[in-house]
């Protein structure tokens, strides 16, 4: 495997890695949303990266190497020496808003001898990830593996890009396939928030939109926990995210609250909130957060069998509201964990992607540090 990364920034390009051609690389643009707007910026990252797969995500944060940036255009890419990927593409606008027939479109696109894994980048505005990841798992027979992220916009929550070899553009979602014998993918998630106050039960949902909990309105119920800081909703939800329960589950997951209506008194969310759930309020310390990183990283490494040459971290935006100038140190935390030899690349996002803890299927997460480990 060769990597080489850089980052666009003041005009100019900033070189991690001796600069050197590759052979057909997987090209991973991860930039702040208005920059993938200009065309200029495009225009030169083409030139600078003249291959045939290049995928963009537009971010909340930007991550290289052990740094956290904002503003900026991370670029790495990737050459595959023993093993190889393949990438399906298809626009939510064109299926509908049906997250699940999505999943489904883009699963079938993917030839399916010798998969390991596959990666998610996906936009964060118009997808519910529950939805998307329930269609790529419909035909999932083979128990594949999925990790990713729903890209970001920061804290403007205005719309979110995603392309592969276009223009960024709403509602695309891209998804890439890897595939060999020598692949070794793991991939692990983990957060760190405590819930905390009374349990309540989900009285009324429907798909990633609540309406009532234990009858009420969830909205004005959210609203009266929130105190003051409810005038700054939905940017300030981030900070206190919901542990949600679901009838017939193990675990918990953690959803953050990604807009609100205040004419139904709702509240949109990236993923799906059952009903009859139970749910609490949750909340971080910035040691807390950078120990749940700590623990993502460990997971992901346990049974490897070699050290990981890339490392594709998604990290929720939240995370890095509570970290504020901390921020890098989840980053240091996870490679203190996998080993300063690898390199790292991703996102800070409005959704993490990864298997639940053991299990094989994959589940929609918020608040966590996501990890997926690649070596050949």
């Amino acid at each position: 495997m060769k990597i080489v990364q850089a980052q666009y920034t003041q005009n100019d390009w900033k070189y991690f890695q001796p600069k050197q051609k590759l052979n057909n690389p997987l090209v991973l643009v991860f930039a702040e949303r208005r920059l993938l707007q200009q065309n200029k910026i495009i225009a030169s990252i083409k030139e600078e990266f003249p291959y045939q797969h290049i995928i963009f995500g537009s971010t909340a944060g930007e991550i290289l190497g052990n740094q956290v940036f904002d503003n900026s255009v991370s670029v790495t890419a990737i050459e595959f020496e023993k093993s190889f990927f393949k990438i399906s593409r298809a626009n939510i606008l064109a299926h509908h808003q049906d997250s699940f027939e999505l999943g489904k479109a883009l699963f079938e696109q993917l030839p399916k001898e010798n998969l390991q894994h596959i990666f998610i980048i996906s936009e964060g505005s118009f997808v519910n990830g529950s939805a998307l990841i329930n269609g790529l798992e419909e035909n999932n027979t083979q128990s594949i593996k999925i990790s990713g992220g729903l890209c970001g916009d920061n804290e403007r929550f205005e719309k979110t890009l995603v392309a592969y070899n276009e223009t960024p553009k709403e509602g695309e979602v891209a998804i890439i396939g890897l595939y060999g014998d020598s692949l070794e993918v793991t991939a692990s998630s983990c957060g760190g928030w405590m819930p905390f106050g009374s349990e309540r039960t989900i009285t009324k949902s429907k798909d990633n939109i609540l309406y009532e909990i234990d009858g009420l309105p969830s909205l004005d119920l959210y609203k009266k926990y929130l105190g003051e800081k409810a005038l700054d909703l939905p940017h300030s939800a981030l900070l206190f995210p919901l542990n949600i329960k679901a009838e017939g589950k193990d675990l918990p997951v953690v959803r953050t609250i990604l807009n609100i209506d205040e004419d139904e008194k709702s509240m949109i969310f990236a993923g799906d909130i059952p009903e009859q759930s139970k749910v609490q309020l949750m909340m971080a310390s910035v040691d807390a957060i950078v120990v749940g990183a700590g623990e993502a990283a460990k997971k992901a490494m346990q049974n490897r069998k070699n050290k990981p040459q890339i490392a594709l971290l998604v990290s929720c935006i939240g995370r890095k509201l509570v970290m504020a100038q901390r921020t890098e140190e989840e980053v240091e935390e996870v490679l203190d964990i996998i080993g300063a030899q690898t390199l790292t690349t991703g996102f800070y996002s409005y959704g993490e992607i990864a298997p639940f803890q053991s299990q094989d299927s994959c589940e929609l997460h918020n608040q966590t540090m996501t990890l997926t480990l690649i070596s050949e």
